[in-house]
């Protein structure tokens, strides 16, 4: 890729900071800090209760509760208590509760900034590419991760679906992008994580989807998406990047 479009329009969470990526990691982290609560049960046991419980909640979740991630998780966390009392023995609805908080507490302080993701997109600036970021969530979280990340200035629209109230996979919502630009799909280039929000969506509209793969993992088996590029980072958009 020599070129660079009028236009891009940017994820936010695993795309330019590290936020919701490796869930894994981050619940058994947290659950390690309980364990000596959890009474019969490892803390591995909890972890992966949690985790099964929040992948069925998230499978069929309507996005209403993206604004509510908080309660989300408290919700997952009980429910995966619910499964593990099956066994004979019951966690109390207070351990869920500071459980669930501690993992979005847990989730600030481990958050960050990709490496080179801010000099990736200044330097697109100053090509001239106008910049969207677009990112789904409640306004708050979301915009208060704008602030402490120095993300507002780095880009011409700043897109929350909280502020908005719509957002991916949603078409006004990159229709609206593009507007904010003055730009067409033609012009247009996405550039995320979420293969359904960031691929799919915006090739339906004849955006030029790339699909940001940080962890290396590759498409998931049998996968029928085709992003039009897969990159690692930010850094290989740009035109003298090699990757």
């Amino acid at each position: 890729m020599t070129h660079l479009p009028r236009a891009m329009l940017i994820d936010m969470d695993d795309t330019i900071l590290s936020a919701y990526g490796r869930p894994e990691i981050a619940w058994h982290n947290v659950a390690k800090e309980f364990a000596a609560e959890f009474g019969p049960y490892t803390s591995q046991q909890v972890a992966a209760a949690v985790l099964d419980s929040a992948r069925k909640f998230w499978s069929v979740a309507g996005a209403e509760w993206r604004m509510k991630l908080d309660e989300a998780r408290r919700l997952t966390v009980s429910n995966g208590f619910a499964a593990l009392a099956a066994d004979g023995h019951t966690l109390t609805e207070d351990l869920a509760v500071r459980l669930a908080n501690r993992f979005t507490a847990y989730r600030e302080e481990e958050m960050f900034v990709f490496p080179g993701a801010h000099d990736a997109i200044d330097e697109l600036k100053a090509r001239g590419v106008k910049l969207a970021l677009v990112t789904n969530g409640a306004a708050g979280s979301q915009r208060a991760k704008i602030e402490r990340f120095a993300l507002s200035d780095r880009f011409d629209h700043i897109q929350i679906e909280g502020e908005h109230g719509f957002g991916k996979p949603e078409e006004r919502a990159y229709l609206h992008a593009m507007e904010a630009l003055g730009v067409t799909a033609p012009d247009t280039w996405m550039v995320g994580d979420n293969l359904e929000w960031e691929v799919v969506a915006p090739q339906r509209l004849g955006i030029y989807a790339i699909w940001i793969d940080v962890h290396g993992d590759g498409l998931p088996p049998g996968s029928a998406v085709k992003p039009d590029r897969i990159i690692r980072s930010l850094t290989e958009l740009l035109p003298s990047a090699r990757g």
